[in-house]
């Protein structure tokens, strides 16, 4: 069996071309390696073994024509569980979605299938990507592959460990409020939310519309910046949907000695609380990397980042109570579907039944609190007023990019916590976006990288952390060249 560990997209596309192995005998061996392997972690809810190798063998003939074909042709890519792919099973996570299958591709599918990539399976989340850990799934505990009595971080958690471990080449996530750069920090692999309208939400099952955000989650940024290029782009069928354009040049050749130049901010409220002695050490050590490179940082003050948090979890709840009232067992697949002798007396029953035995613990308390800070008498004082608050963070970082080019911040306040530590404790468990949440609340790219921590011949390896870069809107180009001067140095 092949050793995955060494692939990138960069180097699985390169080999592929000069025809070192072929698109279906690695897709094969992959998949034989996730059987042995994911039967630990629980990375993926199911695989689509036969499609994937169909798919690949398209690729080959392609390329035996003499075909130009895109560099993510052949890529064997894993796909989070709400984003829909056509014929395949799309669950949120969730029992209500058990039985679900997709019948269109979402906008980032249709995008991948025109370059030809491949899709070996849908990875575990947390139900309807409602929390931090991936402990939330209603079908299994997705384990890190770093350590398998921990936590891979959430609500991307599948994807995450899927790259982690090697059980694909990189990995498709959403972003609510850090759940591609959160997971991705805890699991020791690049993650990149990009600017909110810039990457089509269609045939992505909503949690709150005005945060959500599609991203790659890969082994380098340099790949980060590859999938992000098949992914990005104005979708019709989105009406959030951003018609700006890039300069590709910027991302697939970056002008490090430009990038030099760069200032960097650090936020104070960032560095002030809530991070570990080892955190804080990891991050000092990269700041002194980073300036030994010629990069001049900045303290900045975002002065209502102390507020995010708590709006993030009125303007959420709200927009997911919305947005799942449509899982009422009416439409789409119903929890008793495999009983068709069942009748139910009345359209209550059928809710009552539906919404109560196929929603976990989680989703419903969101939804509870979502529909009373709509509800008639609380809508001005809670989210009207989360959103206002909104504006203000938003205007925080409007400010602080009038001074600095890049915002350099941790992702996590620390390392992958135990499978269970925090599960009765909600509070604790939403503790571990306090970094993150901001971003969304603003609408702006920023990516997760891993720290390259120093380690003696007799330490024990230590397990993955990462730092945070939050860039301009519709400048990923600058975090992304930023992150790849960093890997090269």
């Amino acid at each position: 069996m092949s050793d995955f560990s060494h692939f990138t997209i960069k180097s699985f596309s390169e080999g592929l071309r000069a025809k070192k192995f072929s698109a279906r005998e690695t897709t094969q061996e992959l998949f034989a390696h996730i059987k042995e392997t994911d039967k630990k972690i629980g990375a993926y809810l199911s695989l689509d073994e036969e499609g994937a190798l169909k798919d690949a063998e398209h690729v080959d003939r392609a390329l035996a024509e003499g075909q130009e074909l895109d560099p993510l042709a052949g890529v064997p890519l894993a796909i989070k569980d709400n984003i829909l792919v056509k014929g395949l099973p799309a669950t949120a996570g969730s029992r209500i979605l058990k039985n679900y299958i997709a019948n269109y591709d979402a906008g980032v599918i249709k995008k991948l299938k025109s370059k030809h990539a491949i899709f070996l399976g849908k990875t575990n989340l947390d139900e309807f990507a409602m929390g931090s850990s991936t402990e939330n799934s209603a079908f299994q505990i997705t384990r890190n592959p770093h350590d398998l009595k921990r936590v891979p971080g959430g609500s991307s958690g599948g994807s995450a460990a899927a790259v982690a471990a090697h059980l694909a080449l990189a990995a498709l996530g959403s972003d609510t409020g850090g759940s591609i750069r959160q997971p991705a920090s805890l699991c020791g692999v690049v993650g990149l939310k990009p600017t909110y309208g810039v990457v089509s939400r269609s045939g992505l099952i909503a949690l709150a519309s005005s945060l959500d955000q599609i991203g790659p989650i890969t082994k380098t940024v340099e790949d980060a910046a590859l999938l992000f290029q098949g992914i990005a782009g104005h979708d019709k069928m989105d009406a959030t949907s951003s018609k700006t354009t890039y300069q590709w040049k910027e991302f697939s050749n970056p002008q490090l000695e430009k990038i030099k130049q760069m200032k960097v901010g650090l936020p104070k409220e960032y560095f002030a609380t809530n991070l570990t002695k080892e955190m804080d050490q990891a991050l000092d050590e990269t700041i002194h990397r980073f300036e030994h490179l010629g990069i001049q940082f900045k303290t900045i003050s975002l002065p209502h980042t102390k507020y995010a948090l708590s709006c993030y979890y009125i303007i959420l709840p709200a927009e997911a109570s919305s947005n799942l009232a449509r899982f009422d067992g009416v439409r789409y697949a119903r929890i008793d579907a495999q009983n068709p002798d069942h009748q139910h007396s009345n359209l209550k029953e059928i809710y009552l039944k539906q919404r109560g035995l196929g929603f976990g613990s989680e989703v419903k308390r969101r939804i509870i609190l979502g529909t009373f800070v709509l509800s008639s008498g609380y809508y001005d004082a809670y989210y009207k007023k989360a959103q206002q608050v909104r504006s203000l963070i938003a205007r925080d970082f409007d400010r602080a990019f009038k001074e600095v080019d890049v915002i350099f911040a941790p992702t996590t306040p620390t390392s992958a916590f135990a499978i269970g530590e925090k599960t009765a404790d909600p509070l604790s468990m939403y503790l571990s976006d306090i970094f993150t949440i901001p971003v969304n609340l603003a609408g702006l790219p920023a990516i997760s990288i891993p720290i390259q921590q120093k380690i003696s011949e007799n330490e024990a390896v230590p397990l993955p952390i990462g730092f945070q870069l939050i860039g301009k809107h519709f400048r990923e180009a600058d975090i992304l060249g930023l992150g790849q001067l960093y890997e090269k140095s």
